[in-house]
């Protein structure tokens, strides 16, 4: 079915879950058709369009489609940096994965023949290094209270959803990961051995 496609078979790539597919991208960017809680902030593939193709410049970028009845998973939209929603009827909101595959690689495409330029590119934090920076904050601001034990996701959700718009440099992310090491040690009691309080007489 993929007529003078057989060049991309060839080099397709099989993982064990989408965590590792997206490890080494800079830029993830997930589709859904379903509104919710943990899905507001998604723009129209025509709007993405000149950030992916900018991204796209100095990084590795990757458009991730879910099954077609039941769409990504909020467990998926976790390693989604942004979130592309194509519009349809309401009726009938899911499109076949070819179909929205066609449509959000034309708008891309689209942008590129332009003659204006896109927004100058630089090298992002790859996804897994940003997964390991949020496990991190995760673990970190669960410490100190800031995020509620029984269900400490919505707001690590929220928070995913800012600096994923942000688009996090290597640096970025190393500022983040000390950040959260300073507040665990804070909140382990750090902060007495540092003010003498713990120490023995």
């Amino acid at each position: 079915m993929a007529v003078h496609a057989r060049d991309v078979l060839d080099m397709m790539q099989v993982h064990s879950s989408l965590r590792a597919a997206v490890a080494d991208c800079g830029l993830v960017v997930g589709t859904t058709c379903r509104p919710g809680l943990y899905r507001d902030g998604a723009l129209t593939p025509r709007a993405l369009a000149p950030h992916i193709l900018a991204a796209a410049e100095a990084n590795r970028v990757a458009l991730v489609f879910g099954p077609e009845d039941s769409g990504l998973s909020n467990e998926d939209l976790r390693f989604c940096h942004r979130l592309a929603t194509i519009p349809t009827d309401s009726a009938y909101s899911s499109l076949n994965v070819a179909q929205a595959v066609l449509l959000c690689c034309y708008e891309i495409f689209i942008v590129a023949q332009e003659e204006e330029e896109v927004s100058s590119s630089r090298p992002l934090a790859m996804a897994e290094r940003q997964e390991l920076m949020y496990e991190k904050l995760k673990r970190a601001l669960l410490k100190v209270g800031f995020l509620h034990g029984d269900n400490p996701d919505h707001i690590m959700f929220a928070l995913r959803r800012i600096l994923g718009r942000a688009g996090l440099e290597d640096r970025d992310v190393r500022i983040l990961l000390v950040m959260a090491r300073q507040i665990e040690w804070y909140a382990d009691g750090g902060w007495r051995l540092h003010d003498g309080e713990g120490e023995n007489p």
